[in-house]
């Protein structure tokens, strides 16, 4: 382009995206080439829960003496340093953009699973909140992530399939068995969903012990989902596993 034309052209056109985590100079998404790359992606992991394992394409032992209602759980990233804090400030500050530049990663991440014959889902299910927490954050962070997801990948969300009924202590804190009493009746499904024979795919930030999405993998098959699938951020290692 000749430099005049160049000067001519619109204030947003010329606009270069600045990574929002080193503020250097982004790509077509506001993050860097070195710290995309530097970010703690997910490698080795179970087939089905995402573990973060040595191996790779095999069910983890908890999966393989218990299988989960849910079919697989797509993870772009371990839980673990900056993903972690970009979540936080996302989850609990509001900060927005964070999540945005996470949830367009995850579409990333997604797409490529397609490509690579993971079926798609019929639509896309966030996980609920239940109404006093959501008064006090002021948003669903997993139904802002299935938003994102939906216009980047052109599937269906349905957003009031999934209601959070009652409101036990936060999950986060709270050991596997703690956190399947407080969630075993905590989920219900909307009357008006029409889940048969359908693949859908739960949204959430983070996997941690993956209680709630079992309980709500679970819900769903009950009322006659062919299959279920977990989309999130982020998966947490064993403890003590570093």
């Amino acid at each position: 382009m000749h430099p005049l034309l160049a000067r001519l052209r619109p204030a947003w056109l010329r606009h270069t995206s600045t990574c929002l985590l080193c503020h250097g100079p982004g790509s077509d998404l506001p993050i860097c080439t070195g710290c995309e790359a530097e970010l703690p992606w997910l490698g080795g992991c179970c087939a089905i829960c995402a573990l973060p394992l040595q191996t790779h394409g095999l069910p983890c032992g908890a999966c393989l003496k218990r299988p989960p209602p849910f079919a697989k759980v797509e993870a772009p990233w371990r839980y673990a340093f900056p993903v972690d804090s970009l979540i936080t400030r996302f989850k609990h500050q509001g900060r927005w953009p964070l999540g945005r530049l996470l949830g367009e990663l995850l579409a990333r991440h997604l797409d490529h699973a397609f490509s690579e014959g993971l079926p798609r889902p019929h639509a896309l299910l966030p996980v609920p909140l239940a109404a006093p927490r959501l008064r006090l954050r002021g948003f669903n962070q997993a139904q802002m992530l299935a938003r994102w997801l939906r216009d980047e990948l052109q599937i269906p969300l349905q957003a009031d399939w999934l209601q959070r009924v009652e409101d036990g202590p936060s999950q986060q804190g709270l050991d596997a068995a703690a956190r399947r009493r407080n969630l075993r009746r905590a989920f219900a499904l909307d009357e008006r969903a029409e889940v048969r024979g359908l693949h859908l795919a739960l949204v959430d930030d983070v996997l941690t012990t993956g209680t709630t999405a079992h309980f709500l993998a679970r819900l769903l098959k009950r009322a006659g989902a062919a299959r279920v699938d977990v989309y999130c951020l982020a998966r947490t290692p064993s403890p003590g596993d570093s």
